[in-house]
């Protein structure tokens, strides 16, 4: 599934496409996604000018003048420049039509969402969908003292409660293991039982793991492109533990070992990440 990283990386390649610009038509292929797309939605952004693209977590918030336009990439899902006289593929199911670009969604599973929120309705931070995610991992507020706040009274495996978002968003599966790795932490340690130093550690260790996966346009999917159609390629190179089982560990050179967790795999190296 696209992470914060990929989603980050679509997120400032269709700014550049977006931002100031009117929509000059919004164009639904196929509505049965994740979430119907409302009917009228084309209708509503007809001729409408992006004043923003932000994200939140894993969805990208497209903010109008009457409201936001939130997209989810679902499972496989990528948002692409195309060019304009290019023919839609079999899984290109929305596409933003502007006097000077294409952009389409392609989402073969058909997991993805676009939505709308009204400006009538709330801030957008209320909507359903955002209301319970955690901090940013670059918000200034995030660091040691805040997961361990987070952590306090959470004896659920530490792997588990990163995954959940409820502390910070953006740690995905692949993520997850990778910056228990650096931060030296056993994936199946109780999150309560992690001391403050250990918690520094932590989030110092998501925020490298992360920042290392923008600087190379992210890639926790093999077949993920950004929004230029550029593939991915951190992990295909950087994996420190991620689908590494029984290879060895680039730091001890003990057997890299998997486990399931929440039907969810994890790689870990027994000797480096302590309990």
């Amino acid at each position: 599934m696209p992470e914060l990283p990929e989603v980050e990386t679509t997120r400032r390649g269709i700014d550049t496409v977006m931002t100031g610009r009117p929509l000059v038509r919004l164009v639904v292929r196929e509505p049965r996604l994740r979430w119907p797309v409302p009917a009228d939605l084309p209708a509503t952004l007809s001729g409408r000018t992006v004043l923003e693209c932000g994200r939140r977590g894993k969805y990208l918030l497209l903010r109008f003048e009457h409201g936001t336009q939130i997209v989810h990439l679902g499972m496989s899902g990528s948002l692409r420049r195309v060019p304009e006289a290019e023919a839609p593929r079999r899984h290109d199911h929305v596409e933003w039509v502007f006097d000077h670009a294409v952009l389409r969604l392609h989402d073969p599973r058909r997991f993805g969402a676009v939505l709308w929120h009204p400006a009538g309705d709330g801030p957008i931070e209320f909507h359903p969908l955002l209301a319970k995610l955690g901090i940013e991992p670059f918000d200034p507020r995030f660091g040691g003292a805040w997961l361990r706040d987070q952590f306090r009274g959470r004896s659920a495996p530490i792997k588990q409660v990163l995954l959940a978002g409820e502390a910070v968003v953006g740690v995905g599966n692949i993520y997850a293991s990778e910056s228990l790795f650096r931060a030296g932490i056993h994936p199946r340690t109780p999150a309560c039982r992690l001391s403050m130093a250990r918690c520094d550690k932590l989030a110092a260790a998501i925020q490298a793991t992360l920042g290392d996966a923008l600087a190379s346009g992210g890639s926790t999917l093999r077949d993920y492109v950004g929004a230029g159609g550029e593939p991915g390629s951190y992990f295909d190179i950087h994996a420190a533990v991620y689908e590494r089982e029984n290879q060895p560990c680039r730091t001890c050179a003990t057997p890299i070992r998997r486990i399931v967790q929440g039907q969810r795999a994890t790689y870990y190296c027994v000797r480096c990440q302590r309990a």
